[in-house]
């Protein structure tokens, strides 16, 4: 399991008594000063968040992370820590959630009615002798993955779900949640889609062979199911990040999965998000695709039995993993995780950037 809690939080968080300048020096030694306590909610006047925010903070590599209307600011997850930090417009992290069992955490979202934080979790599986979290065990690598759910105000653990029960490999990814509270966790090694209700209990909302990416040939299993979205209509849509197809899932028959007709397939297609208008945004990676570094928005004029890419952007930054939309415009998280991945855990980078797309 992780080490001590004082030590995550202390890597997680940059100390107030640290200059911004020396911060991004990127040095390899971690900071030694209790992490900042999260800033209480504020009242105040909301303010536009700055085009790109530069992240500090030693070796965090979050891989998700959304914006919390709450606290007008974001909430960033940790690849290395498993911690989940409040980010506001200065990019310093502000630990809230350092719960040591959870190694690992992915995707976020924030349920505001019902005042609650949901994470994936896990110890992500990047090969036979990679250890990508600190707290990463060959015993746990792969085997332990699940949806964490927290207190939003405090940021205390309510109820963890168990998603790996099945003796094979699993990557508990990104979650997306419906109206009624019921969250949608991908996992990229199985081709399975989990359902965990309200009250925390956990079934398999659909397992899907087009969903599956199986193994390479040297045993590694290719991630396949992985961002995932919910359109009000009344289903899902996911993406295969190895071959960049979408799937419609409709919640009344999960089982009638049909692909999702494009006029081009955007490989490496990690995290999305639906805005209100009707577009998709993906954030497309090199980490173990084809693919580019780049955004993407599609549309659909058919209720996404068919859809078209009208844009994309390449990415300033190495690796983007996810978007989260905010009222100060649309976010895309890089943290350069495909160091750690490419180095089994043995390479780090400090810092993050989260920019305006």
């Amino acid at each position: 399991m992780p080490g001590t809690t004082s030590r995550r939080r202390a890597a997680v968080a940059a100390s107030g008594a640290l200059a911004l300048a020396a911060t991004l020096a990127l040095s390899l030694t971690p900071p030694v000063q209790a992490a900042e306590p999260e800033p209480p909610r504020s009242s105040a006047p909301r303010t536009a968040l700055p085009e790109v925010i530069q992240g500090v903070g030693h070796a965090i590599h979050p891989e998700g992370f959304t914006w919390d209307p709450t606290r007008n600011a974001f909430l960033v997850g940790s690849l290395r820590y498993g911690t989940i930090s409040v980010v506001g417009a200065d990019g310093i992290p502000h630990t809230l959630v350092d719960d040591p069992s959870l190694v690992a955490t992915g995707g976020i979202r924030v349920d505001v009615a019902r005042n609650r934080i949901l994470a994936t979790y896990g110890d992500v599986y990047a090969g036979p002798n990679a250890l990508l979290s600190v707290g990463s065990t060959p015993q746990t690598r792969g085997r332990y993955a699940g949806l964490a759910i927290f207190d939003l105000t405090t940021g205390a653990l309510k109820k963890r779900v168990d998603l790996s029960q099945a003796p094979v490999l699993h990557l508990a990814n990104d979650l997306v949640v419906d109206p009624a509270g019921n969250a949608y966790v991908t996992d990229s090694f199985t081709g399975t889609i989990f359902k965990v209700t309200p009250s925390g209990a956990a079934s398999t909302l659909v397992y899907d062979k087009e969903l599956d990416a199986g193994y390479d040939s040297a045993g590694l299993p290719n991630v396949g199911v992985n961002g995932i979205v919910y359109d009000r209509a009344g289903f899902l849509i996911t993406v295969r990040y190895d071959t960049g197809q979408l799937f419609r899932v409709p919640l009344r028959d999960p089982r009638a999965v049909t692909e999702i007709k494009l006029d081009r397939r955007i490989p490496g297609t990690d995290g999305m998000a639906l805005s209100a208008d009707g577009t998709l945004y993906a954030a497309t990676n090199t980490i173990r695709s084809n693919g580019v570094d780049a955004l993407f928005k599609l549309r659909s004029d058919d209720g996404w039995k068919s859809a078209r890419v009208v844009s994309e952007q390449a990415s300033p930054e190495a690796a983007p993993t996810t978007m989260a939309l905010t009222p100060s415009g649309d976010y895309v998280l890089s943290s350069n995780v495909n160091v750690l991945f490419q180095s089994g855990g043995t390479e780090t980078r400090d810092g993050f950037v989260l920019r305006r797309y």
